[in-house]
């Protein structure tokens, strides 16, 4: 691993992990003595970063951790939740038993990697969750509105989402994959928009409720 790709994938862990909160400013000079390399591979994963929306580079100021307002973050869940369950009703009835096998394997992974308890592993969650969303969208098979869901999620807010979630939200989250398989299974393509219906608001309601509590503090502090 190049010195290039060893600060790409710490400041990407600090930042999802936490460890840089939105909006900290991300000066090459100490992320460089932090992370015992030169400015140059700092400076390259901070463009990295920048493309994948992680980070904010404003001309004159630097480089900061991105943030969301929650007017942004509520337009984001507004269209997911317009554009997601109804994706998701469509893919019931082009679900194969195969389909159903590999929806119920991904479910049955987040359960056993996401779950509270010391063997929890939030990072191997969020790949594992991305696959199962993005096979109800392939089985839906409609590319319109697809093309229109990839536009409005944003991947760091979705990445981040479990990172935030207390105890309760996300046992109801991991809860929602595995009703949503059972759904897909019976071939009821109303319930699986209803249960995923539910999984927006439970995330949206994690998410928005996060950007409100950041908000607040910045107005707070002096």
């Amino acid at each position: 691993m190049t010195s290039a790709e060893r600060a790409l994938t710490t400041l990407r862990d600090m930042i999802m992990g936490g460890e840089l909160r939105p909006g900290a400013r991300l000066g090459e000079v100490e992320l460089a003595d932090r992370l015992g390399v030169s400015r140059t591979p700092v400076r390259e994963a901070l463009s990295r970063l920048a493309a994948e929306g992680l980070v904010e580079v404003v001309p004159n100021r630097g480089a900061r951790v991105a943030r969301w307002t929650v007017a942004e973050l509520e337009g984001v869940f507004d269209l997911r939740s317009s554009l997601e369950p109804q994706l998701t009703a469509y893919a019931v009835p082009n679900a194969g038993p195969a389909d159903v096998e590999e929806l119920d394997a991904l479910a049955t992974r987040m359960h056993e990697v996401g779950s509270p308890g010391p063997h929890q592993d939030l990072h191997a969650l969020v790949p594992l969750n991305r696959a199962f969303h993005d096979r109800l969208v392939a089985l839906a098979a409609h590319p319109t509105l697809a093309t229109a869901l990839a536009a409005a999620i944003h991947p760091p807010i979705v990445r981040r989402n479990f990172l935030t979630y207390d105890e309760a939200s996300l046992r109801r989250s991991l809860g929602h994959h595995s009703e949503i398989v059972a759904a897909v299974r019976a071939g009821d393509p109303e319930w699986a928009r209803a249960v995923m219906t539910s999984h927006i608001a439970n995330a949206r309601a994690v998410m928005v409720r996060a950007a409100r509590l950041q908000a607040a503090g910045e107005e707070e502090t002096p």
